[in-house]
């Protein structure tokens, strides 16, 4: 092989585009004894927060970490972003390896999922340990790969608990634009531009829907990821992890903060929860670090929306607004009970 196809080939590892080697077998399921024998390394009990982005799941992680035994961190992605964990061992030569009959460490078996686990559980318990915490956690937004996912997570931690917190879609929809607006994103196409401009010097015309802040192939992208992530996640997440799974609605987490920690606290174990982290909680949700951010990024623009509010969608939305995100995501809204029918 020559230098430069050396080197194309490496490239194409490191941007997860390697597409020509994959792996002949799917990975072996962690069996029962591998977990017993992996937890006498890494003790702590595990669990991972999904919900799609713009859906409160940093708010979740900021306030869930408040208590004494339980500490998260952002986005390490295993299963929820490509190229995943599952792609450090995607190559008919790592399978092979792992699994070949000379390696006398692997007892007969494909070692794939242990050494994928041990992996994951190093990353995690390593802060966990210096805080002194027992039980740890990854908050993942999970905005594309929906049900595969919470397969791919439970394949590998199958005692562990999901967390899945869910916001109305037309909220999501809605934070989505202008934290893209804020930001300028390279994605932003033509129509997009002329909107942001046009928002710029004249925000009235947008204010109680009397011009759309969204161009419609947006609203169906969203409407449609949005109620697909919902529908698979929580479906999966019920029929894989049982009790070990908890849905929690973003916005009863601001009507009812410190009921619904309580609640969250309760699913993950911790010995006791304090009065005091009802205090601890309000403190914490009277903070947004994202909304200083986007107010510093774009001024003008984080002034327009109150974030991380309920219902923002009211005053934004069109009638056609209304008409397409119902077509594609009004059962789903009923289902989680945002709305009562489709007469909104």
């Amino acid at each position: 092989m020559t230098l430069l196809s050396r080197l194309k080939t490496a490239g194409r590892v490191l941007l997860g585009h390697d597409t020509r080697k994959n792996r002949q077998r799917p990975i072996p399921a962690i069996t029962r004894r591998e977990v017993a024998e992996i937890k006498r390394f890494f003790p702590r009990d595990k669990f991972f927060i999904f919900g799609h982005a713009r859906s409160g799941t940093t708010l979740l992680t900021r306030l869930v970490r408040l208590h004494a035994e339980v500490h998260c961190n952002y986005q390490a992605h295993f299963f929820t972003r490509r190229p995943l964990l599952k792609a450090l061992v995607d190559s008919p030569e790592v399978e092979e390896w792992l699994s070949r009959k000379s390696n006398r460490w692997n007892h007969g078996q494909d070692l794939s999922a242990v050494m994928l686990r041990a992996a994951a559980e190093y990353v995690m318990e390593r802060e966990a340990a210096a805080a002194g915490k027992p039980i740890v956690g990854d908050k993942s937004p999970s905005s594309t790969i929906h049900g595969q996912a919470v397969r791919d997570l439970h394949l590998l931690f199958p005692e562990a608990r999901l967390v899945y917190i869910v916001r109305d879609g037309r909220d999501v929809l809605t934070s989505e634009r202008f934290r893209n607006f804020v930001e300028e994103s390279p994605y932003l196409g033509r129509e997009d531009r002329r909107i942001l401009k046009d928002l710029r010097g004249h925000p009235d015309r947008y204010i109680t829907g009397g011009s759309s802040i969204f161009t419609e192939s947006m609203i169906r992208r969203v409407s449609q990821g949005w109620s697909t992530n919902v529908a698979e996640i929580d479906a999966e997440g019920k029929r894989l992890f049982g009790r070990r799974y908890l849905a929690v609605r973003y916005e009863d987490l601001l009507a009812d903060p410190f009921a619904c920690m309580t609640r969250l606290w309760d699913f993950l174990g911790v010995s006791r929860i304090p009065n005091h982290l009802s205090g601890r909680i309000r403190r914490e949700m009277g903070s947004n670090p994202d909304e200083e951010w986007q107010a510093r990024r774009g001024e003008e623009l984080a002034a327009f929306l109150t974030k991380g509010k309920a219902g923002n969608w009211r005053r934004l939305f069109t009638d056609r607004d209304k008409r397409l995100f119902k077509d594609i995501a009004g059962p789903m809204l009923i289902k989680w009970e945002y709305e009562q029918s489709e007469e909104w």
